[in-house]
């Protein structure tokens, strides 16, 4: 789910009886798997798309809520990406730091990699403070 990511499927994961190392995995791996075809196809997709109002008008609103929340991506680049998707704040993660790559032209294999260690990151410190507390 973009807003909750492992963020929320990680304290599902213990709710629902998972080991700490299985919420861990299943949270991690379900939250790359979308980000590399986001990485690839959005910008082909949104160029054919931005012909029909009613998706210029959600790009023109997602545009401005990245940009508004991508100040360290534009300022560090790939580092900041990490830790762009690190944080676990709502609304940034890893879809939010697909977006932020694409709209700052970060190659994808450097970007994915970035990425890919932020919600390690994530992954990592939201599995130790949800079963560390409730677990």
């Amino acid at each position: 789910m973009p807003i909750l990511e492992l963020r929320g499927g990680i304290p599902m994961a213990l709710i629902l009886g998972l080991t700490w190392y299985e919420a861990m995995i299943y949270g991690m791996i379900g939250n790359l798997l979308p980000i590399l075809p986001i990485l690839i196809l959005f910008r082909p997709i949104s160029q054919f798309m931005m012909r029909f109002a009613i998706y210029k008008r959600f790009y023109d609103w997602l545009y401005k809520r990245t940009m508004n929340k991508s100040e360290k991506v534009e300022k560090y680049g790939a580092l900041g990406l990490i830790l762009f998707t690190a944080v676990p704040l709502p609304t940034t993660g890893a879809y939010s730091a697909s977006l932020a790559a694409i709209l700052f032209f970060i190659p994808t294999r450097l970007a994915f990699m970035a990425i890919g260690f932020g919600v390690l990151i994530a992954g990592v410190g939201v599995t130790l403070f949800t079963y560390g507390f409730f677990g």
